[in-house]
């Protein structure tokens, strides 16, 4: 599980707690970029709790969601897990929900589970009217521009199985707001992997601040229509394919014995 976190003390305790009293066995990756607030101290005190299942990685200042997935992935895909989960830490992605995605992988035969605020059963709860028309408006506008055929494609409630992650040249995934939840979709889409959206309820945060802003709509637009270009007149899927694995899978029992 990576979360990624920038000013989340008054979430971050809670949201970990909450996903390590779930029945599944979850390790969690929490990626700080240098949050003022000391969200990585707190991580670091619940770590002599949780020694064998939470990890942290701190980088310096504020270097976007995008590229603290790209290197959640590398660092999850070093370690040899299977299935690799995407979330927010302020609650509004339901962690009682991560089985249903995990299930959607690894019994209903999906390679990549969205958690879905627009297909049936799914929905938004307590979001200002205007984030809405602009996440579902997002939405609408990339499957119009790349004809990519998922409703939610801004999304950031994800399962990976490691396939995935593995045949994606991970260097080439570039964006860092909107524009990265799109493309890892659209990559996934176009390498041909099946792909599954699972009906979730969103709720906007309660505590912290939303890291929504101007130049993130702006990547999402501009974003969405260069993946256009790249797939109409480039070899897209040669560009964005990885060609061989540098990750070789690893047991789980390595996997703590290398944490320790």
């Amino acid at each position: 599980m990576i979360i990624p976190t920038y000013n989340e003390r008054e979430n971050i305790a809670k949201i970990i707690e909450t996903i390590f009293s779930l029945e599944q066995q979850f390790h969690i990756l929490v990626i700080d970029d240098g949050s003022p607030d000391d969200t990585a101290g707190i991580v670091k005190d619940l770590q002599q709790k949780f020694p064998e299942q939470l990890f942290l990685e701190e980088r310096k200042g504020k270097l976007g969601l995008g590229t603290a997935y790209i290197h959640g992935f590398k660092w999850s895909l070093a370690k040899g897990y299977h299935f690799i989960f995407e979330m927010d830490a302020d609650f509004s992605h339901n962690p009682f929900d991560l089985r249903r995605l995990y299930e959607a992988c690894q019994v209903d035969g999906a390679d990549m589970a969205i958690g879905s605020r627009y297909v049936k059963g799914g929905g938004t709860i307590n979001w200002p009217r205007d984030r809405r028309i602009l996440s579902q408006g997002g939405s609408l506008y990339t499957r119009i521009i790349t004809w990519i055929p998922i409703k939610d494609t801004t999304a950031g409630f994800v399962c990976y199985k490691r396939e995935v992650l593995e045949s994606i040249n991970l260097d080439e995934i570039t964006f860092l707001g909107y524009a990265f939840q799109i493309e890892m979709k659209f990559a996934a889409w176009k390498l041909g992997f099946k792909i599954k959206e699972v009906p979730i309820i969103f709720e906007d945060r309660k505590y912290g601040v939303s890291k929504m802003h101007k130049g993130i709509v702006k990547e999402g637009i501009l974003g969405v229509l260069k993946l256009r270009w790249y797939s109409l007149f480039k070899d897209y899927n040669n560009r964005v394919k990885n060609t061989g694995s540098a990750f070789p899978s690893v047991s789980r029992d390595e996997v703590l014995a290398k944490s320790k």
